[in-house]
């Protein structure tokens, strides 16, 4: 059963601001790239057009706090961690940390993503439906430990 995932990328310049930070709204983008990533991780996507109907997981909440700032070419590592399962939604929470050049990592920002499991229709329609079987057994809540 899956309840994590972590990701890390490097900075890239054309995600920093003109204080040659991170801008914010990047990590908003990370989290999403992480997602899809944990998603082809269990054999799936954010978007099964192969299902019919096809399904969905589009965003209805996003949030993120920011501590500290990460620059140009450092390493960042996100982590996702299942928050919540329902029947038709997931919650995961991010954990950013800067990778230091002494091994060590600090934590930079944290955030929420919920996303509800929907069904396109033929007109475009989108209804909210049940997370398919396959991913609700390989999918579960983290321990409490690591919601902190």
């Amino acid at each position: 059963m899956a309840f994590e995932f972590k990701l890390t990328r490097r900075v890239e310049f054309a995600e920093t601001d003109m204080a040659g930070i991170v801008h914010f709204s990047n990590f908003f983008r990370y989290m999403e790239n992480t997602e899809h990533a944990f998603y082809r991780s269990l054999g799936a996507s954010v978007i099964m057009k192969n299902l019919n109907p096809p399904l969905g997981f589009p965003r209805v909440h996003d949030e993120c706090d920011y501590r500290r700032p990460i620059r140009f070419e450092e390493t960042l590592e996100i982590h996702l961690v299942v928050r919540e399962k329902r029947a038709k939604v997931l919650s995961y929470l991010f954990k950013f940390r800067k990778q230091n050049s002494d091994g060590e990592s600090e934590q930079i920002a944290h955030g929420i993503l919920t996303v509800v499991c929907v069904a396109t229709q033929p007109d475009g329609t989108m209804t909210p439906t049940a997370i398919p079987d396959f991913l609700t057994r390989q999918i579960e809540v983290a321990p409490p430990e690591l919601l902190t």
